[in-house]
């Protein structure tokens, strides 16, 4: 699908048209999907937040003003969702992380290499939303800092400060191993 045509369903779907709407979300479910995945390592907690962010999508698809890409604005809706979500789980049984490897572009072929990849997405998801969001967005997803910038609603450098943070933290907690960077 081209760029004009997903610009013609957004269109579409912010006068009504419920099967533009629909053709949105088939057209983005997997972006959407994958970004809650990383958000929170688990599959059932990301489809929670991903249908969540569908339903928030169709009350806020108005709001989109085609000044960034789409996609910029879906992340952000996204981890909007993800940060409800992740507080609501906060309050009702206390924050729980769990891990499945091969996550942030982890790969892992031994066993230990598995036991320290979730150790370190462990490490991720507890990092502070806004240093988790910018690296999952341009570590994760393959944004560059502008496009995380846009995304999460702020400047360039202070994505790169987020990101900073963040791996100040990790390597603080894990040290810079030779093995694994």
């Amino acid at each position: 699908m081209t760029e004009a045509d997903a610009k013609a369903l957004i269109e579409a779907a912010q006068k009504g048209d419920k099967t533009a709407f629909e053709a949105l979300v088939v057209l983005y479910y997997d972006t959407i999907f994958k970004f809650a995945m990383k958000w929170c390592g688990d599959v059932n907690n990301a489809e929670d937040i991903a249908q969540n962010a569908c339903m928030k999508l169709a009350r806020s698809i108005d709001s989109y003003n085609f000044k960034a890409a789409f996609t910029s604005w879906l992340y952000r809706l996204v981890v909007n969702v993800a940060i409800d979500w992740q507080r609501s789980q906060a309050r009702h049984e206390g924050a729980q992380l769990s891990d499945e490897s091969g996550h942030v572009g982890v790969s892992v072929s031994r066993a230990e290499d598995e036991v320290y990849a979730q150790e370190v997405m462990a490490a991720v998801y507890a990092l502070p939303a806004k240093e988790k969001t910018a690296l999952l967005l341009v570590m994760g997803e393959g944004l560059s800092h502008r496009e995380a910038a846009q995304s999460m609603d702020c400047k360039e450098s202070t994505v790169s400060w987020y990101i900073h943070e963040a791996r100040k933290k990790l390597d603080a907690q894990f040290g810079k191993d030779e093995q694994y960077g």
